[in-house]
């Protein structure tokens, strides 16, 4: 492992705003489930999650425009987490915390509604069929948010794959879900969204490539 790396690894798990799970095989909850309000950031507020943060950019700007939630960013990869929780960690930022996490493992993690939104921020697309159960947005997972969502809550998906977007929005409708919002070119279209302006590493490479960005906003009916 290149000595830079495995300095962030060792760094990562020093740092206070962060909690490593990220055994593939986790089977067993985390003690932290149900208490993350009350042992994790001490007060009452919400609780926000972006899957798949990578270094963790919206997670930290959001933590920034709303210092009246909480957020918690969740990636597996451990050197990407640590640039995230780093910035947050010099900017003083009290409402963010880190988990490294297979996401598929989320449900040993959190209790039933004890999360009020989630956003899903330009997850690998997995195009090939043989890959679908690994999409972000497949049944299996989005089963898996429903039990930890609470009611009325949200689900935010942003992503410059068209497939994606395409076999999402069919999944969406043909199921128990409700769309609030959706476009194939956010970024062209004329309505006015909340945090939407937030350019993730990732998605900047997208736009200087010309690659429209899509957008669901949707949660359970």
């Amino acid at each position: 492992m290149p000595k830079n790396k495995l300095r962030k690894f060792t760094e990562l798990s020093n740092l206070d705003n962060v909690i490593e799970a990220s055994d593939y095989n986790l089977q067993q909850d985390l003690e932290i489930k149900s208490r993350w309000k009350s042992d994790f950031f001490r007060n009452t507020n919400p609780i926000v999650l972006e899957l798949g943060c990578g270094k963790g950019e919206y997670s930290v700007e959001l933590a920034k425009r709303y210092p009246q939630k909480n957020f918690i960013g969740i990636d597996i990869k451990g050197n990407r987490l640590w640039k995230g929780a780093t910035v947050a960690t010099n900017q003083q930022l009290n409402n963010i915390g880190f988990l490294r996490l297979s996401i598929q493992n989320i449900k040993f993690c959190f209790t039933e509604g004890e999360v009020d939104e989630i956003w899903i921020t330009f997850p690998d697309p997995q195009i090939k069929r043989r890959r679908s159960s690994k999409r972000l947005t497949h049944p299996s997972f989005l089963n898996s948010y429903k039990n930890i969502l609470c009611p009325n809550g949200f689900i935010h998906l942003k992503t410059d794959s068209r497939f994606l977007y395409g076999y999402t929005i069919g999944i969406l409708n043909d199921s128990f879900y409700k769309i609030y919002d959706s476009t194939h070119d956010l970024y062209s279209s004329s309505m006015e969204r909340n945090d939407i302006d937030i350019i993730t590493f990732y998605e900047k490479k997208f736009l200087d490539l010309g690659l429209p960005i899509n957008y669901i906003k949707f949660g359970f009916a």
